[in-house]
């Protein structure tokens, strides 16, 4: 039904697929070091093209002849070549047909070019290689399994490699893992002791041995492996000494690797999915409407056999004088299929090559608009595929990543409440402050009011001292300082935001050694021992540590979640009902809040929970857990002293575009490989959730659990299940793994259509692949996904329309989408004004195109019943061929490029019209004559020239003078004139009779432009139309739900979230431990210049892809 499709195994014959199958284990595989002879594995180059030079000839041949109209012409261009069978030559299909063919190679080689310079881009980044007894800089596609890389700060990580050495103490490292999996956070890993001290050249060139470990696999999370060096016993090496292609290295002036796993065997790369073979849903039912046309054509050729045969037999005796020696009346077999090649042209063979050239048009209009031009980068939209440009105007879901995608994954320090007064900048306007800028600080906050009360004496001035000393003190924060200025180096991001608004604020961390930390308030040094740090965990959703302040006392800060926090609150604590006002205040926002709060310890109290902590702590079985219940018999009688409220920095206008569309009735998942609770602050930061909305929390550890939930809602829901109800569904990755299981997936996918909103957390890049998939496959709606990183790759690909962001994660999700934007705010232009007059645009072009053969194939079906069924040619053969691809080629043409269902300002202004469909027909009156009266000229002209050309040149004999016997007959020019307004006649009446009873609302808002009537509110046409009722607005007010199972939330949210690495192979007391800051030198540190020629060349050759 749908055309001739690429089967998977012609793909696979002939190397199509770019990524491998995805096997849970391959073979273990043992890689030499410093050996490269003995190392065979795949390159490291990645490629997204389509095309080679070797595989675009047979592949573009196939492709296109796995369309359905093309392989109907060809099927007719082998016909015509049969003696004594085409009435219509040999060469008058087979001519359109190459030009069709060429026009459209051009254009896919052209698309193609672009994505191998995108993929240059990539493959030519420049690191530091361990070879010929030096480091030379070498491009990464040269990387081999083996080497031994140098990985500076900053840098993205060419390949998986195992980590050797680092810069840091104790051979740590911070790695951004933000591409992979959308979390904040840094992740800490650490190179093993024994390889810990090889940091020197020579040392490196030394370092012999060999690692086995399992093969290529997806799972991030997981890796065995051993290490084998000359002279030495075994080393295990695990997840924590791996660093992954994709990670970014931070906060680490450098590191030592050895390359593991290259190009698609990557972890990255094992994560993505097959580069599916994308159609737009207009091109498949196009296909059908050929077919039909194609029975249309059977059905006249059998009317034009029986014709003949009936013919044959009734007047075969009195045509004596077409008979000749030997003559035999045709078969009906032969008849069939000189009627099949007469009526040939009846499916439109000009209408693909229409299609490429209209499409190829709309993808520059995109590229050139300047409304999609960022010009902080000076990026501009790129259509990278122009064959899905109509789908632009049809989408109903839109997934979309987080981190870097609707987030700037800036964090910064907004507001606080510290004493039950609000402090901050009191204005919710977002476009007071600018967004995602690189070199914006960490912190904006913006009231005099708090240094004032600090300064003169207000009553609660020794609560904000308190307040701003614990922000100072109970953290993982490292200062380093470079000449005058302190940086901060952090793990968490929101503590770095913390730390650096306190900063901002007069309170100054200088010093971190092993055992303190020396702050600096108004100029007065202030030095804290720290004696123990009550780690963070999601469980415990909450940090501590125990220092002694100058002044000898015990005291124990404490910041985390106010749900942990208050039910550890003192009697005696003040502020609790204020502030927790301000958190719901904070949190309706979409601001990440923390609690902090304190308690002062005696001696004797402080002594026994020590002992019992040393015992916790050397506990052989759940030594973690022990730790924990420690904690909590000494966190407690807190005396609470306010909370934070740090923003997690949007995109700009993200907020307004999610509003924008939704009115367009666009549905909208957010996928997120991020944390639970940061996800839902995103939610509410973006308004995708709003006031106290039901919240369905799934957080399952098992398939039956997981089915119990659901079954529950779904009950509840009743008769409401798989209608839009004003509630949130929030799911986390490892619930999502069983909510998939096929026996369970259609109710779990109804529970989620019946939610307003849906959050998918803690997700792997293929479960955001299954989750696009779900919905693509039981949902008859368009999908499109958004996405900046490289854990986004598979979900792009998977939907109808894959969209990337040019971000800050690396350019794999460009490389792999169908259209890259520079902000998400973008998407509106692309979607409402873009996608609906594509939409348009193409439907309207390929009605046209099957309306213009009818006619012309109707006129010869007529003409036929009174030549006697003979197969004879109405008009001159080449007349014929050339009538689609030369004389009608330039309204349809002009119709696919300029039509427009109404303004652009019309179509941003009132997001409603993106669901009206395609019906009105209304053409761009300056083309659309331009090309109809153009059309006629040429067809004139060619005709008189045609017609003349016998016998200078031996051809078109029999058009000898036509011209000059038939543009002086006025019968000619009169039927020119009556015969299009006697056909246009039927068509204009039953618009007038339809737009005077029944207009639609395209229509109203076309008629209101047309008048051109200043200060002309088209909005009362909405308004009167939802009165009437013949226009039901997409519900920004879904129905009202009351659920009342334990998986639901309808309490006010507070807004508590916190990205810390947790559980990690350094714990965060021995992270506090490893540094010195005060016996480091300033950190002063050049890339080698090949390295930073090699970034200034990737920069500027960024900016020549558009």
């Amino acid at each position: 039904m749908q055309g001739i499709y690429i089967s998977s195994w012609v793909q696979e014959s002939m190397g199509w697929n770019q990524s491998p199958q995805h096997s849970e284990r391959s073979q273990p595989r043992s890689i030499y070091i410093n050996d490269p002879l003995k190392n065979n594995f795949c390159q490291n180059s990645i490629s997204t093209a389509k095309y080679s030079m070797w595989s675009f000839l047979p592949r573009y041949l196939y492709l296109q002849f796995g369309k359905t109209a093309n392989a109907f012409f060809l099927f007719i261009t082998i016909l015509q070549q049969i003696p004594d069978v085409s009435p219509t030559g040999k060469y008058t299909t087979l001519l359109p047909l190459m030009i069709i063919l060429t026009i459209s190679g051009i254009k896919e080689i052209i698309e193609d070019y672009k994505r191998h310079l995108a993929n240059k881009i990539v493959n030519s980044q420049r690191t530091l290689v361990l070879r010929q007894n030096s480091w030379c800089a070498i491009c990464w596609q040269e990387v081999s399994v083996g080497d031994i890389v140098k990985v500076y700060n900053d840098e993205f990580l060419p390949a998986d490699m195992i980590l050797i050495s680092s810069s840091e103490p104790q051979s740590m490292c911070y790695i951004a893992t933000a591409n992979l999996d959308g979390e904040t956070n840094l992740k800490i890993r650490q190179a093993l002791p024994e390889t810990a001290a090889m940091q020197t050249e020579n040392q490196l060139l030394n370092l012999h041995g060999k690692i086995e470990c399992e093969g290529p696999n997806r799972h991030f999370s997981s890796f065995v492996g051993t290490l084998y060096l000359s002279d030495r016993s075994p080393v295990p090496i695990g997840p924590d000494q791996v660093l992954l292609r994709g990670t970014q290295l931070r906060n680490t002036q450098w590191i030592t690797g050895v390359v593991i796993y290259t190009g698609f065997e990557t972890k990255l790369m094992q994560n993505s999915v097959k580069s599916p073979l994308k159609k737009s849903h207009v091109e498949k039912v196009t296909n059908l409407q050929i077919l039909a046309l194609f029975l249309f054509l059977l059905v006249m050729s059998m009317v034009s056999c029986v014709g003949a045969m009936y013919w044959n037999q009734m007047y075969n005796m009195d045509m004596w004088y077409m008979r000749k020696k030997g003559f035999n009346p045709h078969s009906f077999a032969l008849d069939s299929l000189v009627f099949i090649i007469l009526y040939h042209n009846l499916i439109p063979i000009s209408l693909l090559v229409t299609l490429e050239i209209v499409k190829f048009t709309q993808a520059q209009f995109i590229n050139w608009d300047e409304d999609m031009h960022f010009k902080e980068s000076d990026i501009y939209a790129m259509a990278r595929t122009s064959n899905l440009n109509e789908e632009l105007g049809q989408v109903k879901y839109l997934f979309s990543d987080k981190t870097g995608t609707l987030t700037c994954n800036i964090m910064t320090f907004k507001k606080c409440t510290i004493a039950g007064i609000i402090y901050g900048d009191h204005s919710d306007n977002s476009e007071d402050y600018p967004k995602c800028s690189q070199t914006s600080p960490s912190y904006e906050f913006n009231d005099p009011a708090l240094l004032e009360n600090f300064e003169k004496g207000h009553p609660t001035e020794g609560y904000i001292k308190e307040f701003f000393t614990l922000l100072c003190v109970c953290h993982t924060v490292i200062p380093e300082r470079e000449g005058n200025n302190i940086n901060y180096q952090a793990s968490s991001p929101d503590e770095a935001a913390l730390v650096k608004g306190a900063k901002n604020l007069g309170f100054v961390l200088t010093t971190r050694t092993p055992y303190s930390v020396t702050i600096e308030t108004m100029g007065e040094s202030f030095t804290f021992e720290i004696l123990n740090v009550l780690e963070f965990s999601s469980n415990r959703k909450r940090m501590s540590v125990i220092v002694r302040t100058p002044m000898g006392q015990l005291r124990l800060y404490c910041k985390g979640a106010d749900t942990v926090i208050y039910e550890r609150l003192s009697k005696n604590s003040e502020f609790v009902e204020e502030t927790l006002s301000h958190l719901e205040c904070f949190a309706t926002n979409g601001l990440r809040t923390l609690c902090v709060a304190y308690t002062d310890l005696t001696e004797e109290e402080y002594q026994h929970w020590l002992q019992e902590y040393e015992k916790a702590s050397t506990n052989l079985q759940d030594r973690i857990k022990k730790r924990e219940e420690c904690y909590n018999l000494i966190e407690k009688d807190f005396m609470l002293l306010g909370a934070t409220a740090i923003e997690d920095r949007l995109q700009a206008r993200v907020p307004e575009t999610i509003s924008t569309l939704l009115q367009a009735n666009i549905r909208i998942w957010v996928l997120t490989g991020d944390k639970q609770e940061t996800a839902i602050n995103i939610a509410y930061s973006c308004k995708l959730i709003s006031g106290n909305v039901p919240r369905i929390h799934m957080n399952a550890t098992s398939l039956e659990a997981t089915t119990e939930m659901i079954d529950q809602n779904c009950h509840e829901l009743g008769c409401l299940l798989g209608k839009e109800n004003d509630m949130a569904l929030i799911i986390d990755g490892e619930t999502l793994k069983y909510a998939l299981d096929f026996d369970i997936q259609r109710k779990f996918l109804n529970l989620a259509l019946s939610c307003r909103t849906v959050l998918c957390c803690r997700m792997s890049p293929l479960q955001k692949a299954e989750i696009v998939d779900l919905v693509k496959k039981h949902v008859q709606a368009i999908t499109l996904a958004i996405g900046d990183g490289a854990n986004d790759v598979s979900m792009i690909q998977t939907a109808h329309v894959g969209v990337g962001i040019s971000g800050n994660e690396g350019m794999q999700a460009t490389n792999s989408s169908d259209y890259a934007i520079a902000q998400f705010s973008y998407l509106e232009k692309l979607l409402l004004v873009h996608g609906a007059w594509n939409y348009f645009r193409v439907t309207k072009c390929i009605l046209y195109c099957f309306y213009k053969n009818v006619v012309l194939y109707t006129i010869g079906l007529w003409f036929t019943f009174v030549n006697g069924f003979s197969g004879q040619i109405l008009f001159e053969r080449w007349c014929i061929g050339l009538y689609n691809v030369l004389f009608t080629s330039l309204p349809p043409l002009v119709l696919g490029v300029f039509e427009r269902c109404c303004s652009e300002s019309s179509l941003l202004k009132y997001p409603q019209l993106y669901t009206v469909s395609q019906n009105g027909e209304t053409f761009n009156t300056k083309f659309s004559h331009l090309a109809i009266w153009g059309s006629m000229i040429i067809w004139l002209v060619f005709f008189s020239i045609y017609s003349s050309l016998w016998p200078t040149i031996h051809i078109a004999a029999d058009m000898k003078g036509q011209a000059s016997m038939t543009l002086i007959c006025p019968y000619f020019w009169l039927g020119l004139f009556i015969v299009p307004v006697i056909c246009l006649i039927p068509n204009v009446l039953w618009k007038s009779i339809k737009n005077t009873h029944n207009k639609s609302l395209l229509e109203e808002i076309r008629e209101l432009e047309s008048r051109k009537i200043p200060g002309t509110d088209v909005s009362q046409v909405f308004r009167k139309r939802a009165t009437l009722g013949s226009f039901q607005f997409p519900s920004r007010h879904p129905c009202e739900v009351v659920l009342r199972n334990n998986s639901v939330d309808l309490n006010a949210p507070h807004g508590y979230a916190f990205s810390q690495t947790e559980r990690s192979v350094v714990t965060q007391e021995e992270l506090v431990r490893c540094y010195d800051t005060s016996a480091m030198e300033s950190k002063t540190f050049r890339k080698p210049s090949s390295l930073a020629e090699g970034e200034d060349r990737r920069v500027s050759a960024a900016h020549v892809l558009r």
